[in-house]
Order: C-alpha cells, then sequence, then structure tokens
C-alpha cells in the first residue's frame, strides 16, 4: 500500500498556513530562538542546499512541541556576488533574476513544509533592509570604526573586485577560485581589530559553540604577545615599530627587511640610484601570493637606507622581502640571521652577517660553522648587559628596558586585520557617504536613507571600479554640510556586512523607525541555536555577526554581548562522493524530486544518512529505504485504525510488557536525539519500534498505544504523512500543536541494557545496566570496574568510541 504523497502534502500545508501555526506568540512566555543561516538565492534550491533548513526545521518543531514559544524566521541573502553572478550569466538585471530567485526558492520550503514564520520574512537587496545596513554604516562611522584609507587589498581578476582577507581561500577567491592578486587601492575599513581582545575572550563564555569553530576563530584572531622597538632611519624622518616574541635575540639583529607593499619604500629609495631596481621588485612582488612568496626562495632588494639598532646603536640595512608580508605587525621584520631561519637564508644569500647570540645550554654555536639557523630558547650571549640570561628572563629585561628608555615595550599583537568592505561592484548596498571638495568626507543624513541603489543601469558589469561610478543620476549629489555641488561613494559594501545583522530585522521587521526596538531585541536575544554553515564560516560570517553585537551593545541598543548561545554546524550533503553543484551533473533538484516520491520522503532521507554535523551521501537506496519505511508505517495505521488509542493504558498484562518498555524507551530515545541533533539514531528508533509493533501478536491496548506514540514521533521528521495518519485515527488538528509525548521513568529503570567494554578493540568486560544510559555514565562506570583498571593499570588514554547502548571502546 502506497500513500498519495501529493493529495497529503497539498492538503496539510494548505491546513498550516489557513491556520497560522507557524505564526509567532507577541509575548513569549517561554522563548525559544531557533535560526538556520539565511540563503544566497542565486538559483532554485536543491537538496544540497536544503540539509540546513530540513535539520532546522526538525529542531524548530521538536522545541515547538516541548513547550517553547518558538521563533523561526527566515530571508534572503540577496545581494552580492553570487546573485550578481547569476544575473549576468543569465543576461538579466540582477534585481530581476534574485526576486525570480527568490519566490522559486520560497515556493520549494513551501513545498518541504518548513516551518517558517514569513510573515517575518527578510529581503537584503529591499530598500527596507538596506536602509538600516546604512544605518549600520553610519553608526560604526560615527563611532570612529569606520574609515577609508589607501592600502593594497586582495584582488579577484575575475570577479572585478577586492575581498575582505576572509574571503580569501588558499590563495584564491571563496566564490570562484581563481588566484588572488594584490592592488593598491582607497578602500573602507571596519575597524573590528578594536574588539579583537573581547572578540577572543568571547569565546570562552560560548559554551553551546562547536569547539573546532572557537579554535578556528582564536587562531585567526591570533593574539601573541612580545615587544615593539623602534627602528630609528638613517637621514630620515621615518621610525619603523618593529614587533618581536624574541626581544632577547635584540643584539643578533644585522638588517631590517620591509615587505614590499609597505608605505615607506619610496621614502627610502629617493637617493638610490637603483631605486628603478627596487621599484621593479615590488612589483613583482605583489603580484605573487603569500603561499608563493613563503614558499620560494628567500630574496629581496637593498634600499639603500639604514636603520639604527636603539640598543646597540649599530647600523644596519634595509632591504624590501617578499617573505615579509604587511600582515603581520607593522610589516617589518628584525633580521636576526643566526636565531630565524628565514632570516638566516636571506644572509646567506646576501652576505649579510650573522651573529650569535643565544647559546644553547650544552654547547657553544660557531657563526661561521651554523649551516642553519637556531630558533631554541637559550642563554643570551654577545648582548651586552643581558649576558648570561635565560631567555625567558631576557625577554622581560629587553622589554623593560626599551620601555625605560621610550624605545619600545611590551605590545600585543593580532593576526586579525580590519575587515576591508567595498566592493566595485553594482549588486550592493551603496555606501553612504558623500565626498565633497570643501567639507570632505560627509555622512549622509539619516533622515536622507537609505541611498537608494538606482535601477536603470544598463551597464552593471564589473570592469575593475565600480559601476556606479558612470551612473551621473547616483554619483552627482550635493553636500549635507554645505549645499555644494559633491559626489557619493561609488562602491557598494560587501554582502557579509548585510549577514551581520539580518538575526536582529526578524525581531521587528515591519519597524520603519528603527532596525529593531530595544524591548523585541530584549525579548528575544540571544539566538537559543544557530544552525548551519561549516568550518569555512567560523572566519567569516560567524566572526562579523559576533563583532556587530558587540558594537551594538557598546551603543546601547542591545543587551547582550553575543548573539548565539548555540551554534550547531553541518556536514555537507554529497552525491557520487562529491559536492552536488550543476557542473558535476549530481543536482537532486528539490520539486522534481518532491513530485516524484513527497517531501516527507526527501526531509527523513536527508536526516537518516548520517549524524548531521558529518558529510553525508545521498543515495537512491537511502531514499527507497525512507519510502519503505513510510509505507510500512502507513499500512500498518491502515489495517489497525480501530485498535489505535491515543492515551496511554493505566495498567498492562504482563505479556504486553515488554512492548510497553519499548514504547517508552523508543519515546526517550527520540526525546533525547532530538535535542542533541541525533536525527539519524531517532529514526533508528522509530524503525525498531516499528518493527516491534508488527511483530507483536497481542494486539490490545498496548500495541494501539504504541501505534499512536510511533505516529507522535514521527511528526518532526515527516510531518505532511503524520498529521495525515493523526487524523486517520479520529484526532482533530495537527500535531504541530500537541505537547510531545512524555515517557515513564520508571519504565526505563527496569530495562537492562548489556554493553560491551573493549580495550584497543578487545573484549575486556561486560557492563549491565537499567534506567537512563549516557555515554559519560558509561565512561564512569566503565573506568570503575576491576577487570578495565586491571588491563589499564597507568596507561594512558588516547580517546574513547561509544556506541549508544551497545559498546564503549577504550584507545590506549
Amino acid at each position: 500500500m502506497i500513500y498519495d504523497h501529493r493529495a497529503i502534502e497539498k492538503k496539510w500545508q494548505e491546513h498550516w498556513q489557513k491556520n497560522g501555526l507557524f505564526k509567532t506568540a507577541a509575548s513569549p512566555k517561554k522563548k525559544f530562538y531557533t535560526l538556520e543561516m539565511f540563503a544566497y538565492p542565486s538559483g532554485d534550491l536543491h537538496l544540497g542546499h536544503c540539509k540546513n533548513y530540513v535539520i532546522g526545521d526538525v529542531y524548530a518543531r521538536f522545541q515547538r512541541r516541548s513547550g517553547y514559544d518558538v521563533l523561526h524566521p527566515f530571508g534572503w541573502d540577496a545581494f552580492g556576488l553570487p546573485a550578481e553572478n547569476r544575473a549576468i550569466k543569465l543576461g538579466i538585471h540582477p534585481e530581476m533574476s534574485t526576486l525570480q530567485n527568490i519566490a522559486i526558492s520560497k515556493e520549494s520550503f513551501q513545498l518541504l513544509g518548513i516551518s517558517y514564520d514569513w510573515d517575518r520574512e527578510i529581503n537584503t537587496c529591499l530598500p527596507d533592509y538596506y536602509k538600516w545596513t546604512q544605518w549600520m554604516f553610519l553608526l560604526l562611522y560615527e563611532r570612529g570604526l569606520a574609515y577609508k584609507k589607501e592600502a593594497y587589498v586582495n584582488w579577484c581578476p575575475s570577479c572585478q573586485t577586492v575581498l575582505a582577507n576572509e574571503q580569501v581561500s588558499e590563495e584564491r577567491c571563496y566564490r570562484c577560485e581563481t588566484p588572488v592578486s594584490k592592488r593598491k587601492l582607497n578602500q573602507w575599513f571596519f575597524k573590528i581589530t578594536d574588539y579583537a581582545d573581547r572578540l577572543l575572550d568571547g569565546l570562552d563564555t560560548l559554551e553551546g559553540w562547536q569547539e573546532n569553530i572557537k579554535t578556528i576563530q582564536r587562531g585567526w584572531i591570533g593574539r601573541s604577545e612580545g615587544c615593539t622597538i623602534a627602528f630609528q632611519v638613517v637621514d630620515r624622518a621615518i621610525s619603523f615599530d618593529v614587533f618581536t616574541t624574541r626581544p632577547d635575540t635584540i643584539y643578533g639583529v644585522t638588517f631590517i627587511s620591509i615587505a614590499p607593499e609597505h608605505a615607506a619604500i619610496e621614502e627610502l629609495i629617493r637617493d638610490n640610484v637603483n631605486r628603478e631596481a627596487v621599484r621593479s621588485y615590488v612589483r613583482a612582488a605583489t603580484l605573487r601570493t603569500a603561499i608563493e612568496r613563503a614558499e620560494k626562495e628567500k630574496d629581496g632588494v637593498f634600499t639603500g637606507a639604514y636603520a639604527v639598532n636603539p640598543i646597540n646603536k649599530e647600523k644596519i640595512p634595509i632591504y624590501v622581502a617578499d617573505y615579509v608580508l604587511l600582515e603581520y605587525g607593522s610589516g617589518v621584520v628584525m633580521g636576526v640571521p643566526a636565531h630565524d631561519e628565514r632570516d638566516f637564508q636571506f644572509a646567506k644569500k646576501y652576505s649579510l652577517p650573522i651573529r650569535v647570540v643565544i647559546q644553547p645550554c650544552d654547547t657553544t654555536l660557531d657563526a661561521t660553522t651554523m649551516d642553519h639557523a637556531y630558533e631554541d630558547p637559550g642563554i643570551m650571549a654577545n648582548s651586552g648587559e643581558f649576558n648570561g640570561l635565560g631567555s625567558e628572563k631576557g625577554i622581560q629585561a629587553v622589554t623593560d628596558h626599551c620601555a625605560e628608555r621610550g624605545i619600545g615595550g611590551p605590545s600585543v599583537n593580532y593576526r586579525l586585520k580590519d575587515w576591508l568592505i567595498s566592493r566595485q561592484r553594482y549588486w550592493g548596498a551603496p555606501i553612504p557617504i558623500i565626498h565633497c571638495n570643501k567639507c570632505g568626507m560627509v555622512p549622509v543624513l539619516i533622515k536622507d536613507l537609505p541611498v537608494l541603489l538606482p535601477k536603470d543601469i544598463h551597464d552593471y558589469m564589473p570592469r575593475g571600479k565600480s559601476p556606479l561610478a558612470g551612473v551621473e543620476s547616483f554619483i552627482n549629489t550635493t553636500c549635507p554640510e554645505c549645499g555644494g555641488a559633491a559626489q557619493r561613494d561609488p562602491d557598494t559594501m560587501d554582502t557579509f556586512v548585510c549577514s551581520s545583522w539580518y538575526f536582529l530585522r526578524y525581531l521587528d521587521p515591519h519597524n520603519d523607525g528603527a532596525f529593531c526596538r530595544k524591548e523585541k531585541a530584549d525579548q528575544w536575544l540571544p539566538i537559543d541555536q544557530y544552525i548551519g554553515g561549516s568550518s569555512e564560516h567560523a572566519t567569516g560570517h560567524l566572526i562579523y555577526f559576533r563583532f556587530f553585537t558587540k558594537v551594538l551593545f557598546d551603543a546601547g541598543f542591545v543587551s547582550v554581548e553575543e548573539p548565539a548561545k548555540n551554534l550547531f554546524n553541518l556536514g555537507m550533503l554529497m552525491k557520487d562522493g562529491v559536492k552536488m553543484s550543476s557542473s558535476k551533473g549530481n543536482l537532486v533538484p528539490v520539486r522534481q524530486f518532491i513530485d516524484d516520491h513527497g517531501a516527507d520522503v526527501a526531509r527523513l532521507t536527508v536526516v537518516s544518512a548520517a549524524p548531521p554535523e558529518r558529510e553525508s551521501e545521498w543515495t537512491d537506496e537511502g531514499v527507497t529505504g525512507s519510502e519503505r519505511f513510510l509505507n510500512r508505517i502507513y499500512r500498518l495505521v491502515i489495517d489497525n485504525c480501530a485498535r489505535v488509542i491515543v492515551k496511554m493504558p493505566s495498567a498492562c498484562a504482563p505479556e504486553e510488557e515488554p512492548l510497553m518498555r519499548k514504547i517508552h524507551q523508543t519515546i526517550a530515545k527520540v526525546t533525547n536525539d532530538c535535542d542533541s541533533f541525533k536525527f539519524n539514531t531517532a529514526i533508528a528508533a522509530l524503525w525498531e519500534l516499528l518493527n516491534d509493533l508488527y511483530a507483536c501478536t497481542m494486539q490490545g491496548t498496548v500495541f494501539g498505544y504504541g501505534i499512536a506514540v510511533l505516529i507522535d514521533l514521527l511528526s518532526p521528521f515527516a510531518p505532511h504523512i503524520a498529521d495525515e495518519l493523526w487524523s486517520l485515527i479520529g484526532q482533530k488538528g495537527s500535531l504541530f500543536s500537541r505537547p510531545w509525548p512524555t515517557y515513564s521513568s520508571r519504565m526505563l529503570q527496569d530495562l537492562i541494557t548489556t554493553i560491551v567494554i573493549q580495550i584497543n578493540g578487545k573484549v575486556r568486560s561486560h557492563l549491565e545496566l537499567s534506567g537512563e544510559i549516557t555515554e559519560q555514565r558509561v565512561k564512569q562506570l566503565a573506568l570503575e570496574d576491576s577487570r578495565i583498571q586491571r588491563h589499564l593499570q597507568d596507561t594512558p588514554i588516547k580517546k574513547t568510541i561509544y556506541v549508544p547502548n551497545k559498546l564503549l571502546n577504550i584507545v590506549v
């Protein structure tokens, strides 16, 4: 017997919409804000996209049925490269392409039965949204956190725009994977570095975030403590503040290297007869990627200028060297060839002095016989008054010495750099700044927002500068301060600016007077569960939206410093071993699949494949299994409608007790698994209960109750067929509005489960357990087991592998 998925799904989607079941409570008593990362509308959805949204919907439905007033909104990350590139490919205006894609994708979400409150829908490319993106820019500008400067920036020659550091992966564009080069341009930045320490410290409060994401963010922020030492350039009004974590090597400095992008180079080479050779080197070096510069043989060019070591007053040459990156410290490195391998190779190449100033404890180094640098700590030598100090004490002593004499002192360096937000593309939020010859840079008045993106532009193709620069009706304006002729800023904002505050707009989406009233923010923030993305988001969106939240907290607009209490990242849904994409021809379109198999089969296949945090494979076998599962449940209910009872029997016969225990065990298992995103094992538990019901020979009240529980527990995963079966057993309305089923702890306590305990895969003991069985409890009891203790003794444990309710393998 095969159920009619088309008729059933249409019926229940209409019921949900007509009765407004997905609407958010106006005044939540027990709030729960669950949010999936919103979508790029760059084409219709395929099931590879939908893993995020299906898993989020299962979780939202479960929390709502668990008694929470759930806020579950959705919207569209509609500006930016993905949408514009799609429009260019189709040869139509980005607005037309984007809005068409949104309409199609929205219908696909509705066909999947996703429980979004569409009354709160947002779209970042509409003026009522990007008005507030521009307002955010002005807030940062007023607080000294937005500034414009000339700088070497990442340039994608394919996308014809600059990229933030966070948008470059292995020296390639994050969107098109084209190798990125460097260009010197005048660009807008957000001063995220002012929040580096708070972004770092805040990670310790995020107990509900996956540890790998926090580790990546800590590394990206990259806080390192050291000493800054000022090197004065001879005959120039230039002083370089050089950051080092090894000030104990200061007497070993024999040259200085500066990055090819450094702004001081022209001043350094002004008297150099070989200045054209230096410029040629700089041009070639800035075309290389950071990886190429790191991997190639170390080389450079002498500037003709010298600096003075402030400690020993020695005059040392200044080189331009491509192994020095502008992003690190000040873009200037003190060359200590005896104690840094890169400097050692460089000094050998250019016959520069190598001076040993750190000696190991067990031997004496001779610079003339060294074939590599000695980089470990040791005892300071050839270091004047610091001779004989160990590196740890020497670092502190030299740092103190610099501070006392006003030539440096302790400092902190960050890998994190300010966020470059200018984009030379059409499809984005215009930057709300006016450039006036008389008044300089002037912010657009709040009352004049939004600065509208012109729609009548005929040529929006990227050509290396913003297409808006050529639109006279847009670019030409009047200065808000003096009333004279002026020009708008031609660039648009990085789309990550739009997505750094979108979670707030859901709370008050129709407010024309504010991005969000504070009482609404206080009512719903922080996000209780944020879902989606992968580790690649750790250094992009997930750090940007934390930065924005802290700025808004400081400005008094929100009462939380962190946007989300809990974060759950997902693994990718693959097909044929690779990511679903049109270029690989392995897409599974949502609409066609739903028409052929049904939304509930799609949902069930997505959540059954593997733990959601891991990559999972979409297979025909998985689809067949989901169809078989749902059809078996449908047949079971149809054949036993008259026997089904919704209320738990007050008593049962002894021979019915094993099934009753199984029912309560299943409720407990599915409840715990839904709360912890273990949806695949929850489905496995439902399979077990289904099989037990088919095998049951006593089809009495417990049997009937078991069928009702099976339908009830199925509802978050396959809501259409669950509601249909609920109606077939005589119940009214949707399970969406019904409280989640409960279980009896007593029924769990008497159930004995045998857990196998292994050490390195060999069985060493067993545990007989009753009651609720958790991984923590199994580990504790296993380590207390005398047989396990005898085998382990004092051997360190590398890790444990737990298979729920079956075994624990201790790896030593």
